[in-house]
């Protein structure tokens, strides 16, 4: 079979010209690790128009093509993004994206390798960069420099021009030439200088650290161009002062002077090998989103039935119809600190469930919201964006700090689900993948009276009992009803511990050894509760006691402890008794001076809903004629 290679395509693309999309020979491909880093792994080809061969990188994103043996020597391919970039005193080709052609053909003419030998001496790219390579770029002979590329044509308008390259006639001031917007994809440690303008996806909470080399402060923000590349970028320290006020999820930036780093995959789930640094020499510039071609999320959903094969701590996308939602628990961290905890549960139409857990804020924004929905008869869509895989006794889904979560989304893949939803799904069973206990309690809500606590010994079985129940506020004691507490943050979460007056106007917190101005105040309330059965007591903390209580503890703290208005503070006690509300409780026995107690805690207090207590007194009913 004759081929024809595009004539002259090796020096017009050295000269700059990639415009068009060549057909090329594969000569010989290298495999190039890092000595820094062996799981790096790189592809380096030797392409051939038939008279001039030069050497070119090939993106990680296209390793497989290698790996499954569609591209080797021999191949002919036909380049269809590609850049021209200066590697010390010579150009490299970045082969962005290519297609096989031919999967086997003889060596076709008689290729000579090309050196552009004119470039201007750059500085030496680090070890990590191209170490390890089979064949040096050193090696290449001189040939054909001279032909002029008059029979290479471009046939397609290129998505973006390459950065300009600067030939040895003359001074050139450090970072005077502008740089080029190129898309993200075509970012690579070989470039000196360059532009992306992309949408910020997804922003990281401002975290604090300590290590060897003292305090610090680090955020991290996704983003995304008009060719659906993505990549991460992380400021730390006076960087982080500089721009984590200026980022917006959803709004579009350009973005220079940065460094590329590998990307930490353990922690970052983009399709992308690289992350970029910024320092205080770079750049960020909002831009008018005025043609909307860059797209303000991109998802990459997996069937629930999917996620059984999914390998433990995998980031996926995931899409489906809240079926049921749990109340909101405060869990103990490992460090000491509290965070809350909600777990709900999706289906879709693969026929299976899954869990997902929420944890910190998630529980108070939109889980609050989905719980509201759902306790109304409204079973929401809910797209899951960067969830984790866990697997314990089956698998579930948490959140992470760069998770997103999108309520009815107005997404073809939504609309698809809530048509299924509504005319089958809401009927048919499915198979959760899950375990069959969650980490907050039953799946199930679980409904008992006061006087079911002792009868039935709950929270005595070691574990602690998660129910629900409807009942009325009694009596509250208000000497103390909050106490203050350390606003200082341990890592992401408040310390919360009990701070002290340390002179007249500043509090000492002796846990972290420090002190300051201002202090929080949070709920440390002891009501008692009833329903037609009896009565008990119950704690509730910062959350809880302000549900109950209907003001932030600060402003009763003012008003009792400064302002010293005992009448006032009075009526607000009197106005918040025999109020009723849907309390979820947990139960646990503790050991108490010396003695072992049950302690009921308030996780929620809702105010009753009639409607769906109507609702849920109906089906209760219902349940008990038909037994």
């Amino acid at each position: 079979m004759a081929v024809n290679l595009t004539a002259n395509a090796i020096t017009a693309i050295i000269a700059g010209d990639v415009d068009a999309k060549p057909l090329l020979q594969v000569l010989d491909i290298a495999t190039i690790v890092s000595t820094k880093n062996s799981q790096q792994q790189r592809y380096r080809l030797l392409l051939s128009d038939a008279v001039s061969s030069h050497h070119a990188m090939l993106a990680a994103q296209l390793n497989d093509r290698v790996n499954t043996g569609r591209v080797k020597q021999g191949s002919i391919v036909q380049l269809l993004d590609y850049i021209c970039t200066p590697l010390q005193n010579r150009k490299i080709i970045m082969v962005l994206n290519m297609e096989t052609i031919i999967p086997d053909c003889e060596i076709i003419g008689n290729p000579k390798s090309f050196v552009d030998s004119e470039l201007p001496v750059q500085k030496a790219l680090p070890d990590n960069t191209v170490a390890g390579s089979s064949r040096s770029i050193n090696n290449l002979a001189a040939q054909n420099a001279g032909s002029n590329g008059q029979n290479f044509r471009p046939t397609v308008q290129p998505p973006y021009q390459p950065p300009p390259l600067y030939k040895g006639r003359g001074a050139v001031m450090k970072n005077e030439a502008p740089a080029r917007v190129i898309p993200i994809a075509a970012l690579n440690p070989y470039q000196g200088r360059w532009a992306i303008k992309a949408r910020v996806t997804a922003k990281g909470d401002l975290r604090r650290y300590n290590n060897a080399r003292g305090d610090g402060k680090v955020f991290s923000f996704d983003l995304l161009d008009s060719d659906g590349g993505e990549i991460r970028v992380t400021c730390f320290n006076a960087v982080v002062d500089r721009f984590y006020e200026a980022i917006e999820v959803g709004k579009v930036y350009l973005i220079s002077k940065g460094s590329l780093k590998p990307a930490q995959k353990n922690f970052n789930h983009l399709k992308n090998e690289w992350e970029i640094m910024l320092d205080l020499n770079s750049t960020i510039e909002l831009c008018p989103d005025e043609d909307g071609s860059i797209p303000r999320q991109q998802f990459s959903f997996r069937p629930i039935s999917d996620i059984e094969i999914v390998e433990n701590n995998a980031i996926l996308d995931v899409i489906g119809v809240v079926t049921s939602v749990n109340p909101s628990v405060p869990i103990l961290r490992k460090n000491g600190m509290e965070t809350l905890r909600r777990v709900l549960n999706l289906k879709d139409n693969s026929g299976k469930s899954v869990e997902l857990t929420l944890w910190g804020e998630f529980c108070n924004r939109e889980g609050q919201k989905l719980q509201e929905m759902v306790d109304a008869g409204v079973f929401p869509v809910l797209a899951v964006k960067a969830g984790k895989v866990n697997e314990f006794s089956g698998k579930s889904i948490g959140s992470i700090s760069t998770t997103q979560l999108f309520i009815n989304p107005d997404f073809p893949e939504a609309q698809t689900l809530r048509n299924w939803f509504d005319q089958v799904g809401k009927d048919s069973a499915s198979l959760s993948i899950s375990k069959d206990i969650t980490h907050g309690g039953p799946k199930n809500e679980i409904r008992k009276t006061v006087s079911q606590i002792k009868d039935e010994g709950l929270g005595r079985s070691g574990k602690p009992d998660w129910i629900t129940m409807r009942a009325t506020v009694s009596f509250m004691r208000t000497d103390p009803f909050c106490y203050t507490a350390c606003p200082l943050m341990i890592g992401d979460r408040p310390c919360n511990k009990k701070v002290t007056k340390s002179g007249d106007t500043k509090w000492q917190c002796d846990r972290c050894n420090q002190e300051f101005e201002e202090c929080d105040y949070r709920y440390l309330l002891q009501a008692q509760i009833q329903d037609h059965s009896g009565l008990t007591w119950v704690t509730a903390f910062q959350e809880a006691g302000e549900e109950i209580m209907g003001y932030p503890a600060k402003d009763l703290y003012v008003l009792k402890y400064e302002q010293e208005d005992d009448e006032k503070f009075g009526d607000i006690i009197k106005s918040r008794l025999f109020n009723e509300f849907v309390f979820r409780l947990k139960i646990k026995e503790e050991l108490y001076n010396e003695e072992q107690k049950v302690k009921i805690t308030v996780v929620k207090a809702d105010k009753v809903n009639y409607s769906a207590e109507s609702r849920y007194m109906l089906d209760f009913i219902s349940k008990f004629r038909r037994q």
